[in-house]
């Protein structure tokens, strides 16, 4: 069914957006990690996505500069949004995921290194950012939970806990001591989040239901933390602790998919890309020295993730076309669910 598209449908590219960008890079480093088992062709499918990845980024970045030139109130509603302000993070993990990208797959360049540290210095920021509005007079004040429960979703993860993505690449560009220090900000803060969102549900209910995909986003701490932890030169067994938790919360996850996909596709679908790619790659990092049916099930995990972020590509292109997606948000993004039963089945 064709739709009418928004007379300024660039006020609508929120940096959620970049959550493309953060799934397409996740995907390619799956398959660089990949290349153990598949040889050339994996690589060479990294690449693929790699660049695919820089396209999206490039578009994203230079259309997020005009939309801001344009339409700065919408740009400054995205920042003081309760719960819209999270996704700022996409935007800096998207720059050190192509670092991240870019050095996996081209080495140590003076591109990837200063991707890495802007993107690093940026991630940084956006934390005590949003920690700091937890210090503001006017969170919960007479009325509590009036403005801090509606931030407290998985995306919540994304700014707080995304600093754990530094050691994918900073060891290797050299920043190994910088990469552990700012990685331990986001193991610090992990389970501080996790607390939060069984809290929320517990007082407030689950998220709104447009953003059940982001419930996904709880795959992504354990998964990357565990890649980073190879990084760092941990024992594998560690690594392993952590694949556990990712595929505790991988399972959890699914438990609100079919929800998730029988609503229209909004970019909060994004939401499930990074964090299965994540789960893949460390799948596959750990089966190169691992029995060859735990082979199989990375092989299978990668293929999930391709299929997911495919599928998504797909989507995102139709509602691109029908003007579906670059439009006003429904009221239920902006509004906390109010009880778990509140939730369509």
């Amino acid at each position: 069914r064709a739709m009418t598209h928004h007379p300024t449908p660039l006020k609508f590219l929120g940096p959620g957006w970049f959550s493309v960008v953060m799934g397409l890079c996740g995907l390619s480093l799956a398959w660089v990690r990949a290349g153990t088992l598949l040889g050339d062709a994996a690589i060479g499918t990294a690449l693929v996505i790699g660049i695919l990845a820089c396209g999206a980024a490039l578009a994203l970045a230079l259309s997020s500069l005009v939309r801001w030139q344009r339409y700065p109130q919408a740009w400054a509603e995205d920042l003081s949004h309760p719960a819209r302000h999270v996704f700022l993070a996409a935007m800096p993990i998207s720059l050190i995921l192509l670092a991240t990208v870019l050095t996996a797959l081209t080495g140590v360049t003076p591109w990837a290194r200063g991707a890495w540290m802007l993107g690093a210095v940026w991630q940084f920021w956006v934390t005590l950012r949003v920690l700091s509005l937890w210090l503001d007079p006017s969170v919960g004040g007479n009325k509590p939970g009036a403005t801090f429960w509606p931030g407290i979703t998985p995306a919540l993860l994304m700014p707080v806990v995304g600093n754990v993505l530094t050691p994918l690449a900073g060891v290797t560009l050299g920043f190994d001591a910088w990469s552990a220090a700012q990685a331990g900000v986001g193991l610090l803060m992990w389970p501080v989040v996790l607390a939060l969102l069984l809290v929320r549900v517990g007082v407030v209910g689950l998220w709104p239901e447009r953003l059940l995909p982001t419930t996904f986003i709880s795959v992504a701490p354990p998964a990357v933390i565990g890649l980073a932890s190879l990084q760092l030169g941990a024992p594998t067994l560690l690594a392993w602790v952590f694949w556990g938790v990712a595929l505790l919360f991988v399972s959890w996850s699914f438990r609100v998919f079919k929800r998730s996909i029988s609503q229209p596709f909004a970019i909060p679908f994004w939401g499930m890309s990074f964090p299965l790619a994540a789960f893949a790659a460390l799948t596959l990092r750990l089966s190169e020295q691992s029995a060859a049916w735990f082979q199989v099930l990375a092989m299978l995990v990668l293929a999930l993730a391709s299929l997911v972020v495919a599928a998504l590509a797909l989507a995102t292109l139709k509602g691109l076309r029908d003007g579906s997606l670059l439009a006003p948000e429904p009221i239920a993004v902006i509004s906390p669910a109010v009880t778990a039963e509140g939730v369509q089945a």
